[in-house]
């Protein structure tokens, strides 16, 4: 299995993929659960630079880990969101709670 994430220190940089949809959000949601859950990771920023769609259980990955973190006391970010995903950051309210940054 190609690995689609980097972590330094407690920051993982996690690589979406080309369409994150049902099919592949179950995978994303158990590789990145199992990092948080391992105390190895606190900072999640979410690389959307390669990734054309999302539908609601895209939605639902990141809303999720966006909640598991902060019971760790960590938070979630977004990075490489082209117009397309960022129109659906609007509507679904997944800017008001996953901050932007640059990596």
């Amino acid at each position: 299995m190609e690995q689609n994430y980097e972590i330094s220190g407690t920051r993982m940089v996690y690589h979406m993929p080309l369409e994150l949809d049902h099919h592949s959000a179950s995978m994303i949601r158990t590789q990145i659960d199992c990092m948080i859950d391992a105390g190895n990771v606190r900072e999640l920023v979410l690389d959307f630079s390669g990734t054309d769609f999302m539908d609601s259980s895209g939605v639902g990955v990141v809303i999720g880990r966006h909640k598991k973190l902060m019971l760790y006391g960590g938070k979630v970010m977004a990075c490489g969101v082209n117009e397309r995903i960022g129109k659906l950051f609007g509507s679904s309210g997944l800017d008001r709670i996953i901050a932007r940054v640059e990596v």
